[in-house]
């Protein structure tokens, strides 16, 4: 049973940081591409950050430099730390994999908020 369990959200002022992480079990972690993704209250479900297998990763253009997602296949751990963070970056955050396969799972989310 394939489980994505987020944490690390929470609320906090703009400019501050945070880290999320994403702790993955029931797949073989080294193999699979991991993400980032968020969904603000009336908006659809976007990309942030993905990392593949090999380690190159990809960022939506509204947090490229200030967001950096990175792994630790020794823990079966996704991380995206998030910087200078913006009001508008306040969403449900989902970590996101895909197996060789092509199957995709979803963690359940963890909710930032970034207070003005």
């Amino acid at each position: 049973q394939v489980q994505l369990v987020e944490s690390g959200g929470g609320l906090v002022q703009a400019g501050r940081s945070l880290r999320l992480s994403c702790a993955a079990s029931g797949i073989t972690f080294s193999i699979n591409n991991m993400g980032w993704y968020r969904q603000a209250p009336g908006k659809q479900r976007e990309l942030v950050a993905t990392i593949r297998w090999f380690g190159r990763t990809n960022y939506a253009d509204s947090v490229k430099g200030r967001f950096t997602i990175s792994r630790d296949n020794a823990k079966n751990t996704v991380y995206l730390q998030m910087n200078s963070l913006k009001p508008e970056d306040t969403a449900v955050y989902y970590c996101n994999t895909v197996d060789p396969a092509g199957r995709e799972y979803w963690g359940q989310g963890t909710q930032v908020t970034v207070s003005s």
